[in-house]
């Protein structure tokens, strides 16, 4: 599990990581149009998949999750919310915020998103469906089960760099054809997941100008489920202080999901 739950606010947030970190690996045979993949690096990503779970880990279709999202100022800690998160891979999501009355559905480039305070039932604004693609395309998931590969990505390896005493993470890099990359760190050690990083760009404070700032996922307190190591705590970064942390308390792999959970639903009255 490598989730993605990413919103302004509690909301936005979560469904950019959750997705982040929970998928099921898919590697498709190289074409002729994707760039050779730096072998150092590549040896690496393989050892990660056999790290989470190799086989067991590629078979995972549908993830639910269950438990808690914080979201942090300055550094400090809110009130946890309590989500619901649905997973059918590749690309559709739905993720309950119960406290809130929130519900928010992806499917595809199609999105939609339910206000129960203010009772409403809205398509998703382009920024929201932006902000769902972000989380697919800087998730561990996008890396470990090759579909940069389609999009004309290149795979790099970067070096390896300090992970407290004693510890070295190795680091790869994702370079799209637009310039955008990401590095992921792996533990020289185990050759688990340790960090993502990568850049976005942010409004500067009491200013209409953007700047880029560094963000960063850190997958922690994992467990194993069937067979497949699932870290429990999600925690993001931004400019190096903590804005969020997601923190699950039930996992479950491959159960049946309707279609319809993440299809839009007809009405108000539909939603359940």
């Amino acid at each position: 599990m490598l989730a993605h739950i990413v919103m302004k606010a509690p909301v936005k947030f979560i469904s950019l990581i959750l997705f982040v970190l929970l998928a099921p690996p898919w590697c498709p045979a190289q074409t002729a149009n994707t760039p050779p993949a730096d072998d150092k690096a590549e040896k690496i990503v393989q050892r990660a998949i056999q790290a989470v779970g190799g086989d067991r880990y590629l078979a995972v279709k549908t993830v639910t999750g269950r438990g808690f999202f914080t979201d942090y100022k300055d550094g400090v800690s809110g009130i946890p919310t309590r989500f619901v998160d649905y997973i059918a891979y590749p690309d559709r999501e739905r993720t309950e915020f119960t406290s809130l009355h929130v519900v928010q559905g992806n499917s595809g480039d199609k999105g939609w998103f339910f206000d129960g305070a203010a009772k409403t039932l809205k398509d998703q604004t382009s920024e929201q469906l932006e902000d769902f693609k972000f989380g697919l395309r800087t998730g561990f998931e996008n890396l470990l089960h090759g579909w940069w590969r389609k999009l004309g990505a290149t795979l790099s390896y970067v070096g390896r760099r300090e992970a407290g005493v004693g510890r070295r993470n190795e680091t790869v890099r994702l370079t799209y054809l637009d310039g955008f990359w990401i590095e992921y760190e792996f533990s020289a050690i185990e050759g688990l997941p340790a960090k993502a990083l990568y850049q976005r760009k942010h409004k500067k404070p009491d200013s209409e100008e953007f700047e880029d700032v560094a963000e960063e996922d850190r997958p922690l307190k994992p467990i194993t489920i069937d067979g497949v190591w699932t870290p429990f705590v999600i925690d993001h970064f931004r400019g190096g202080i903590q804005t969020s942390r997601i923190n699950y308390d039930k996992v479950e792999y491959n159960q049946p999901l309707a279609d319809s959970l993440f299809a839009k639903p007809a009405s108000l009255k539909a939603i359940k």
